[in-house]
């Protein structure tokens, strides 16, 4: 895996990631439910924050994006996107231990949703995270923070 980095995101990056969004989410979402790009796009926008999000960049290329977002009791990670060409080669597991060694260091939990039936669960279940409960389309799984 080449050298990668995280810079903050901007309100113009927003562009960007709603196209990634469309591109990787879409066969996941079809499966569950009817497609609507202009859905995705609007649910995406709705939900952007740039002061959470970071941009993933490979050698200076805009990789994918991954929101870290302060919840009551713990910290949400959302919007973790990788662009299609940069999966499957560690990325992915890279940018998780990262952000999951700085909430240990900060001691909070962390919870995330994933599609039912997504590939992406055996990442975080391989990372610690467990099942708390899902509904019709997402699963539901928390990570406690490791001590060091």
């Amino acid at each position: 895996m080449a050298d990668w980095t995280f810079r903050p995101a901007t309100p113009g990056d927003a562009g960007r990631i709603a196209d990634l969004k469309v591109r990787v989410m879409r066969e996941h979402l079809e499966r569950l439910r009817p497609w609507s790009e202009e859905s995705a796009r609007h649910y995406f926008h709705v939900r952007y924050v740039p002061a959470n999000t970071r941009i993933i960049e490979v050698d200076g290329v805009f990789a994918g994006c991954v929101a870290l977002r302060q919840g009551e009791d713990c910290r949400w990670l959302e919007q973790f996107y990788l662009v299609p060409e940069f999966q499957g080669q560690g990325l992915g597991s890279a940018v998780l231990t990262t952000l999951l060694e700085e909430c240990d260091a900060a001691g909070v939990p962390v919870r995330l949703d994933v599609l039912q039936q997504s590939p992406a669960r055996r990442l975080y279940e391989r990372n610690g995270f467990v099942f708390e409960h899902e509904d019709s389309l997402d699963v539901f799984l928390i990570r406690h923070p490791r001590q060091p």
